[in-house]
């Protein structure tokens, strides 16, 4: 049996969420299945996931990227309190490529 994380919010992010929150009638959804799945398989061990480590990112500033639908959670992982941290969300545009 695999252990599960603690998947905990910071400040900013949820400043961001609630933005999204209003506006975007999914958000929670996607919020909602990220959370699920961070809590059992943060480092996409099973690569079931869309779940990329970023190499430049230095820890505590989000050195994981989830990627639901439009929306982007980067997150950091602590292994010791087997804790996941959301750092931060934001919005891919149409007109980004």
């Amino acid at each position: 049996m695999t252990a599960r994380f603690a998947v905990v919010t910071t400040r900013q992010f949820d400043r961001e969420s609630r933005k999204y929150l209003r506006s975007h009638s999914d958000f929670d959804e996607h919020l909602a299945y990220a959370i699920e799945a961070l809590s059992g398989d943060p480092y996409n061990i099973s690569r079931a996931h869309p779940i990329k480590k970023l190499t430049a990112a230095p820890a505590g500033e989000g050195q994981y990227r989830w990627r639901s639908g439009r929306f982007r959670f980067r997150y950091d992982v602590d292994a010791k309190l087997e804790t996941v941290y959301l750092k931060t969300c934001s919005l891919r545009r149409e007109n980004t490529y």
